[in-house]
């Protein structure tokens, strides 16, 4: 009955329509397959493209064995479609997860399993003519003479198996479209025709109207024309949108809104507005000047978010099919925790520069007058009170300068250069009185780094090897072995291992006449480049080590 009725609709001979529909299937997957390069991201790309090249082959599977009555030739063409039908499973899963920005595809121990499973299924399958669990083959004259599979347990227990791991991508894909809050419905609508094969599977399973095979390359091939020839601008779009947690905007390349995620409309709500009014709004009334903004490196935009200002750096991700440019995204990363520490680094910078200029005027002054008084008083008479008074003053100048010092040059530096550390060790040796000390220097050590800054760390550093050390101490500069930096080393009678722990702290000294600032200096310094500094073991003298 079915015969006749199907030969009345179609009068074609029906074995030539299953034939040419599977045919257009395997076409379909194939020309698609020639645009699957106009994607630009790698892991959907090649996911893609090993989904549509398998399913084109499981389709032509599928003619030969619908075009032969030889048993032998009819088995094999099945077999391959098996092995087929499930390996696109695994090509399904990696499309998923790239797509989605998962990085399961790349996992290595799931890899393995995913091997593991398809070799242990491959054999099963390609064995089937000695146990005859997976399924068996006769030759039968309806609807058309061809050769029947019936299939056995193993079958729907691999087919239920390959249909949860299939679900999985599904679920990848809509919770996707789910985050991104605009324009997914279409695409949503072509993922799910995919899966309406499943209704012709158990029609054909339960009526003999379609005969029980596997219609899944259909519903690939349905997906394949929609994605590359109708929604591909939109499939990269959403993907685009969709990619990471922080709010996302997509434009066309006349910079209207195309798409964006539910992080950015929490962020804008100006997108949501202008997506219910309808129509494609530039970004630029919703930003007002984001062009301006986008043209200055690494720019940082001030947002009012929840009653709360928050600071977001911007960029911007073009992105084409092919050699056809779509538009950029926009994407907004929230900086507000480092830019409000940048804030109050600069705060504070700038109160330190207030204390400086304080100190320098406000003290200075008064210091200069009684230093100029003194030497009037000297000239009439000189005694052990006004030595006293002079070497009081001198302090009290010294005690200046590395306050000033340590104000300035914990300032963070902008702007470095490579600088040669053998050629600013010898220069700093030249501005500090060494006595009879040397100096032995390595050459070959380069830094990235502030010169001058630089020269004062070096300063200090000898300074105090110098003045702890002894005299005729000997002074090691070089590169260090075991990571990027340089050491300052000394010979002399090194530091006790109780003051270790406070050598860098402002105003300790083990000197009588020291202030306590030097080593407090070079910590402000190496802090100011974001490098480090430590007291290392050394088996004589003192070695201090700066990472860079």
């Amino acid at each position: 009955m079915y015969e006749s009725i199907a030969q009345a609709v179609l009068p074609i001979d029906i074995q030539v329509w299953y034939v040419l529909v599977f045919g257009l299937a395997a076409v379909a997957c194939l020309v698609s397959l020639l645009r699957v390069r106009k994607i630009e991201h790698t892991g959907t790309r090649q996911g893609l493209s090993a989904l549509l090249a398998m399913s084109a082959v499981w389709a032509l599977s599928h003619v030969g064995y619908l075009s032969t009555t030889d048993y032998w030739t009819a088995v094999a063409f099945h077999e391959v479609g098996l092995l087929m039908g499930i390996a696109t499973v695994g090509a399904w899963l990696y499309f998923c997860s790239a797509y989605t920005g998962r990085s399961l595809h790349h996992n290595p121990r799931i890899r393995q399993v995913a091997i593991a499973m398809f070799l242990t299924i491959a054999a099963i399958k390609l064995t089937n003519h000695w146990h005859g669990l997976y399924f068996s083959a006769t030759a039968t004259t309806a609807p058309f003479p061809h050769i029947a599979i019936s299939n056995g347990i193993l079958h729907w227990t691999v087919m239920g198996g390959a249909y949860a791991l299939a679900s999985v991508g599904y679920f990848m894909l809509f919770e996707r479209f789910r985050q991104v809050s605009h324009n997914a419905a279409p695409l949503a609508i072509l993922v799910a025709l995919t899966g309406l094969p499943i209704g012709l599977d158990i029609l054909g399973l339960i009526s003999p109207a379609l005969l029980d095979i596997t219609y899944e390359p259909l519903g690939v091939a349905i997906f394949a024309v929609g994605l590359m020839f109708v929604y591909v601008a939109r499939f990269e779009t959403i993907r685009l949108a969709g990619e990471g947690d922080d709010p996302v905007v997509v434009l066309d390349e006349r910079d209207r809104v195309q798409d964006f995620n539910r992080a950015a409309a929490r962020l804008l709500p100006a997108l949501t507005e202008t997506e219910a009014s309808g129509g494609e709004v530039p970004f630029e009334e919703i930003v007002p000047g984001i062009a301006d903004l986008l043209a200055v490196e690494s720019p940082i935009i001030e947002l009012q978010n929840d009653s709360e200002t928050r600071y977001y750096r911007v960029t911007e991700h073009p992105f084409s099919a092919g050699r056809t440019t779509l538009g950029r995204g926009i994407v907004f990363s929230d900086v507000t925790h480092r830019e409000r520490y940048r804030k109050e680094l600069e705060r504070q910078n700038d109160r330190l520069e207030e204390f400086a200029s304080m100190l320098s005027h406000d003290l200075r002054n008064p210091l200069n007058v009684a230093q100029g008084r003194l030497e009037l008083a000297r000239e009439d008479r000189d005694d052990d009170h006004l030595e006293s008074v002079a070497e009081a003053l001198d302090r009290m100048e010294t005690l200046i300068e590395d306050v000033l010092a340590i104000a300035r040059q914990g300032q963070p530096v902008d702007e470095r250069e490579p600088v040669d550390v053998g050629r600013i060790a010898r220069q700093a040796w030249e501005m500090v009185d060494t006595r009879q000390a040397d100096l032995h220097v390595s050459e070959g050590t380069t830094v990235e780094a502030d010169p001058d800054r630089l020269q004062q760390l070096l300063e200090n550093l000898v300074r105090n090897a110098v003045e702890h050390g002894g005299e005729d101490v000997t002074v090691t500069v070089g590169p260090l072995e075991a990571s990027d930096g340089f050491f300052l080393a000394d010979d002399g009678s090194g530091i006790a291992p109780e003051d270790h722990d406070a050598i860098f702290e402002s105003g300790y000294t083990t000197a009588e006449d020291g202030t306590g600032f030097g080593l407090a200096i070079v910590e402000q310094i190496v802090d100011a480049h974001g490098w480090t500094v430590a007291l290392a073991d050394s088996q004589t003298g003192t070695r201090f080590e700066i990472q860079t």
